[in-house]
């Protein structure tokens, strides 16, 4: 399949296709025109790879994951290795999270001095 079909099946862009395959992560032919062709078990592949993007980790991160992005992801056994990417993975967004908070407050604070009201989050 082409990259257009492969795109609209997984819910994607042809841009990022593109971009799974330059980091390595699924792989074309090209076709006599140049089009790069895609085989059905990209599919699941692409799929794979957007369900641990969601998830929370990165490309870099699911690059560990090759050997078993062609099978069910979802109910497959976690490997030791795929825990600890997860857990590490974690601890970045907790980081992040943690910093973004403090931010968010100080920009309350800094706003309640300023005009003496109360800021509340949105949820």
């Amino acid at each position: 399949m082409r990259i257009g079909e492969l795109a609209q099946v997984t819910g994607t862009t042809a841009r990022a296709l593109r971009h799974y395959e330059q980091t390595g992560l699924i792989t074309s032919r090209r076709a006599h025109n140049g089009y790069r062709i895609y085989d059905k078990g990209a599919v699941v592949r692409v799929r794979n790879i957007r369900y641990l993007l969601a998830a929370g980790l990165t490309l870099e991160d699911i690059r560990a994951f090759l050997p078993c992005l062609d099978g069910d992801v979802v109910a497959a056994s976690p490997s030791d290795k795929g825990i600890q990417i997860a857990l590490d993975r974690l601890a970045v967004l907790d980081e992040r999270i943690a910093a973004q908070t403090e931010a968010r407050d100080r920009l309350a604070a800094a706003l309640h001095q300023a005009t003496g009201q109360n800021t509340r989050t949105v949820a």
